[in-house]
């Protein structure tokens, strides 16, 4: 009989080493990444919670005042007012987006492989968002703009796009879709990629429709990038800030001011610097808990592939 601790070693112990020089190796890899989410992310989350609960104004100490911000954020009606445009901004843009990148996907898939044609759908994606601001402020000009002199040539009139306050949004909306509208396209290409063949040849011989093979087959099989997709576009859509700023600096009547164009005013305008963190604090909040919900009813750490 062997006494405690003295039984055969367990199979595979000569591996410790190799293990521990492959997890070491692991975080070195990560290490890089790990250090830019702590100092660019997770620091400045905490320090702006901090300056959440107090009254500063960048130019003398600040004060702690505790949940006054987050009290006076509640009773502010232009909080909400920015909030409202920001949700009835990402309405506007979410489903054209995400609709015209799907089809754009499809047609890529069944008609080329181009690199080329790849990286031109890609290209407006890769313009910054201040210069494609520009460029479409100058296009949609009511007086010089080359659409609007089309519009008038073609005799439906002229259009007030950014300088209207019942088109604005929409605008910025559309600008925005034309902007990442490939990106889209091309996140959606890899995932129709990924997707066998074989699922479609059985379905046809099934006898499937297309448009039944595309809703049966196809968009099931995309709900993992439908998931990343959607959840980055939304978040995305309630941070707008560069085109806003460019194009109608929250107006015309105020038609623009979505949340985020408040919180930099109370910022760096108005100098409420404790004030716009609380305001941060909140929308940070509502996307945390819009992507734990999103992901959830979505399924998003499930797959439908057998």
């Amino acid at each position: 009989m062997q006494a405690p601790g003295t039984g055969p070693r367990p199979q595979g112990g000569a591996l410790g080493p190799l293990r521990r020089a492959e997890t070491l190796t692991a975080w070195l890899l990560v290490a890089p990444a790990m250090l830019g989410f702590v100092l660019f992310h997770a620091l400045p989350t905490l320090r702006a919670a901090a300056i959440s609960l107090t009254d500063w104004n960048l130019l003398r100490p600040s004060q702690f005042v505790g949940l006054d911000n987050y009290a006076e954020m509640l009773a502010d009606d232009r909080f909400w007012h920015g909030m409202g445009l920001s949700g009835l901004y990402a309405l506007i843009n979410i489903p054209m987006q995400t609709v015209l990148g799907l089809g754009l996907a499809v047609a890529m898939h069944r008609l080329t492989q181009s690199l080329f044609v790849k990286a031109t759908v890609l290209l407006p994606y890769l313009l910054s968002n201040v210069l494609v601001a520009m460029v479409w402020l100058w296009m949609l000009d009511p007086v010089l703009g080359m659409v609007n002199h089309a519009l008038d040539a073609a005799g439906l009139g002229r259009q007030g796009f950014f300088g209207d306050a019942g088109q604005a949004l929409a605008t910025v909306a559309g600008v925005n879709v034309w902007r990442h509208m490939g990106l889209v396209a091309l996140l959606f290409l890899a995932g129709l990629q990924g997707i066998p063949r074989s699922l479609y040849e059985a379905a046809a011989l099934e006898g499937a429709s297309e448009w039944q093979m595309f809703r049966r087959v196809t968009l099931p099989l995309l709900r993992p990038v439908m998931v990343f997709v959607l959840v980055t576009s939304v978040t995305g859509s309630f941070q707008i800030f560069d085109t806003i700023a460019v194009t109608t600096n929250g107006g015309p009547a105020d038609a623009t001011g979505v949340i985020v164009h408040y919180i930099v005013q109370n910022a760096f305008g108005f100098y409420r610097m404790g004030y716009a963190s609380a305001m941060a604090m909140a929308l940070m909040a509502v996307m945390v808990l819009y992507t734990v919900v999103q992901m959830r009813l979505m399924r998003a750490d499930e797959s439908d592939m057998a």
